[in-house]
């Protein structure tokens, strides 16, 4: 198996492709506060799963790097959550990205309660 199979990753970098394209639309003013952090962000969960499944062989470490994507997927929530006060994005777009970031919590939470079901000793 690789990092690339892992549902949390495909999903994770699912939701960072549809979250880049929602802020292409944002405005100029935005490009270095709100359209990086949430670009940022969003690509951090599945880019921290992926490295969190190249420490594997070390609970502690893996746990910590999927840590660390839980992280920044509630960084991410947050951003979202502004970009539908400063009306950005619809609330029908908002709805559906924070439903995807719910599931991907929620799979990165059991990777983490599960460490050995990925190859952790």
């Amino acid at each position: 198996m690789k990092y690339q199979d892992l549902l949390a990753y495909k999903k994770s970098h699912d939701l960072a492709m549809l979250i880049f394209e929602a802020s292409q639309s944002f405005p100029k003013e935005e490009k270095y506060s709100l359209t990086d952090q949430i670009r940022r962000s969003s690509r951090s969960v599945a880019a921290n799963i992926a490295e969190s499944y190249a420490k594997r062989r070390y609970p502690k470490h893996f746990i910590s790097k999927l840590s660390d994507a839980d992280g920044e997927n509630l960084e991410t929530q947050a951003w979202l959550k502004f970009s539908l006060d400063c009306n950005y994005i619809h609330q029908k777009n908002f709805d559906t990205f924070f439903k995807k970031s719910i599931e991907i919590g929620r799979l990165l939470h059991f990777m983490m309660n599960n460490p050995s079901k990925f190859g952790s000793e």
